[in-house]
């Protein structure tokens, strides 16, 4: 029996081998665990640096920062290096930022190792997901869901180390995140295949035409998604305070959510077998709008919120695939749907914040079903569209 898993490219070359896929699983797991650590730092940053909050939080905002760089800078040079060599830089980046930020005597070099291991973040990012959305012939969208749902993973696991540690002890979290991304510099990218990822980034003039609608269709929709995905994790618990649910309730639900979407990313996988990802994302957009308006009852919002995690959680994964079969001459398309959904994550919540101001805590469902409702309508678009594009 062999040891490659179902493979691959266009040009029907195996991209991995199963234990390069259960490595790249490891890299999700490290950087959905090293952007998880920032929040939890925070009293331990403030103590350490004597930081306002603001200040602490710049930690994130740098981290978020060097990865929609570092997406678009690995992007970039992808034609001109292979698969390993790029995987082998993100972790690489990922080893020094997390060991900086750890062992920083200072804020600003704290700062300065959050965007280095942010660009690592971003590369591994763009590059897993690029990698597996045609890496596993017709089971790409069903690994790619397994993928993401080891970010979940890794997500759960940052707090969970700094809970144990403490506050005051963050740079173990930061240094196990360090040395986790060393071991996969060694390991990580073996048995991927190293040549170029030897996408095209010729165009018919038919696919010239359409290709500036379909990737803002893609754009927007993966916006939208995201945005939905942090205003709910960043508004869920004060909206469920202010409708008379306690704080540990709240805090729960909150957890639920983001547990959710995690075992959102498993379920879908026998699904994405049999039914296509259009199809997947239509049930997942009309399910996440459905959820957010029973967030109006105050008895159901827990659970609401929870429906909203499991619908939500298949959105970013099961779009890849379709995006690369609707744009497959469109070399970059991947790599600006994922900065996109980074830039959505750092914007949506103080524009939301804004609307809220305006409109009170209570709008929070109100305001996170028009985001949904947009979110489906834009699906809707892209059915139409690409399946005249590709008639």
């Amino acid at each position: 029996m062999t040891d490659t898993v179902l493979t691959t490219s266009a040009a029907g070359r195996r991209l991995f081998t199963r234990p390069a896929a259960v490595a790249s699983c490891g890299g999700f797991v490290l950087i959905g665990m090293l952007q998880a650590l920032y929040g939890p730092a925070v009293p331990g940053l403030r103590a350490e640096f004597g930081l306002s909050p603001s200040g602490a939080g710049l930690g994130l905002s740098l981290h978020f920062t060097g990865g929609v760089a570092g997406v678009l800078v690995f992007n970039a040079v992808h034609s001109r290096i292979s698969n390993r060599s790029l995987l082998a830089a993100g972790y690489v980046l990922m080893a020094v930022g997390g060991a900086g930020f750890a062992l920083a005597p200072g804020w600003p070099m704290a700062l300065a190792a959050a965007f280095l291991g942010g660009l690592g973040f971003g590369g591994i990012d763009y590059g897993l997901n690029q990698l597996f959305a045609v890496g596993f012939g017709d089971r790409s969208t069903a690994m790619l869901n397994v993928l993401n749902a080891h970010f979940g993973i890794g997500a759960v696991l940052g707090p969970a180390v700094v809970a144990w540690a403490g506050p005051d002890d963050y740079a173990w979290g930061f240094g196990a995140c360090a040395a986790l991304a060393a071991l996969l510099t060694l390991v990580g990218s073996r048995g991927v295949r190293t040549q170029a990822s030897g996408n095209t980034s010729s165009a018919s003039s038919r696919g010239a035409l359409g290709l500036p609608r379909i990737l803002l269709g893609f754009l927007a929709l993966y916006i939208l998604n995201v945005a939905v995905e942090a205003g709910v994790g960043g508004w869920e618990p004060t909206h469920l305070e202010t409708v008379g649910h306690s704080a540990a309730v709240a805090a729960s639900a909150t957890s639920v959510y983001w547990l959710m979407m995690t075992a959102g990313r498993f379920l879908v996988v026998p699904l994405t077998l049999r039914y296509p990802p259009e199809r997947i994302l239509t049930v997942c957009a009309a399910g996440m709008t459905v959820c957010l308006l029973l967030a109006l009852v105050e008895g159901a919002a827990p659970v609401a919120y929870a429906g909203v995690g499991l619908f939500i959680a298949p959105v970013f994964p099961t779009g890849l695939p379709w995006l690369n079969r609707a744009l497959p001459q469109a070399r970059r398309a991947g790599a600006w749907v994922i900065a996109a959904s980074l830039i959505g994550g750092v914007a949506a919540p103080p524009l939301l914040g804004a609307g809220i101001e305006a409109s009170g805590i209570q709008a929070v469902p109100w305001l996170l079903t028009a985001l949904s409702a947009a979110s489906l309508a834009a699906t809707l678009w892209l059915i139409r569209l690409t399946r005249r594009f590709l008639e």
